[in-house]
């Protein structure tokens, strides 16, 4: 079981409050704080008011001292954190943007070691991420997999972590990525729907299945190498695990390096092919707390350059 530890958040309440109910007043006060914890430190009696316990509908019409016991997880027990640079696109008190390079590992696992995108981010951050996700996956809303690069965004408090959870899961954010795939695409543009779910034989894979889970890839074909390859934009509606690579797997077109999905070393000879030829190169969603319009753009790393212009040589 997950080790807890207690915060004890408190303000004054000033004369000119007025009549709000304590929930609302506290959720203007701290919005770092997330709806279901207050709930809980309400239900469990952990809420005061001038040290008598209330509820949540109890309202606040005069000056006095609010105060509540949070139960949050105990990060000590999680991964420390780790001195590894960043490429940060763009930081705020509440979330934060990186361009991940290749390679790296978003978030602690079994057989993974302490070189991850979370214990570089607890680095930087000095431990002022998100507690969903806890102990191994503080503030992290969305994951790439190891070989992918680019756009990753971070929450760095509760409430901003549960707003990004949901637009994503809404489906109101804007993922586009740029791939590299053998073989040219009969259609310049195309949707594939297709569901899913885990390999049936092969645990670590994903695989189109009649039963599993709704995804959605729109792709465009950007640029021709020849016959033998093909620069393509894919938008993801859904964020289904390896769901981009599974779907151009499933239309023939596996991405360049992509060893788990057809990908063969003599596939392209004349080229050398370092990692999962994938980059998520634009990333666009509300700001939690503004509201305001965002959009974050990655250049395609040097390693895809490299391939993009041995491709243009064949």
């Amino acid at each position: 079981m997950q080790k807890m530890t207690e915060r004890i958040i408190e303000c004054t309440v000033n004369s000119d409050v007025g009549s709000v109910r304590a929930d609302k007043y506290f959720a203007s006060k701290f919005d770092d704080v997330s709806r279901s914890k207050l709930q809980f430190a309400f239900d469990a009696g952990l809420v005061t008011f001038d040290d008598v316990v209330i509820d949540k509908r109890f309202k606040l019409t005069q000056p006095g001292h609010l105060r509540a016991v949070l139960e949050e997880p105990d990060l000590t027990t999680g991964p420390e954190a780790v001195a590894i640079p960043l490429q940060i696109i763009y930081e705020d008190e509440v979330i934060i943007v990186i361009n991940k390079a290749a390679g790296m590992i978003t978030h602690p696992g079994n057989g993974t070691s302490d070189d991850t995108l979370v214990h570089a981010l607890l680095h930087h951050t000095s431990g002022m991420l998100s507690s969903v996700g806890s102990p191994d996956r503080p503030g992290i809303v969305h994951r790439l997999d190891k070989e992918t690069s680019g756009l990753i965004v971070v929450a760095k408090t509760d409430l901003a972590h549960h707003k990004l959870a949901a637009a994503f899961a809404d489906r109101v954010t804007y993922k586009s990525y740029q791939a590299l795939v053998l073989g040219i695409p009969d259609r310049q543009f195309g949707s594939i729907k297709e569901p899913i779910g885990r390999h049936r034989v092969v645990r670590t894979r994903m695989a189109v299945q009649v039963n599993g889970r709704s995804a959605h890839t729109d792709w465009r074909v950007v640029e021709k190498y020849g016959e033998v390859a093909a620069l393509v934009n894919c938008v993801i509606h859904t964020g289904r695990t390896h769901q981009i690579r599974v779907h151009m797997s499933h239309l023939q077109h596996t991405l360049l390096g992509d060893k788990s999905y057809g990908y063969k070393e003599h596939s392209l000879q004349s080229v050398d092919v370092p990692r999962v030829m994938l980059h998520s190169t634009e990333l666009k969603l509300r700001h939690p707390r503004s509201n305001e319009r965002m959009h974050f753009q990655a250049p395609i790393p040097e390693d895809f350059d490299q391939v993009i212009k041995k491709l243009k040589n064949i």
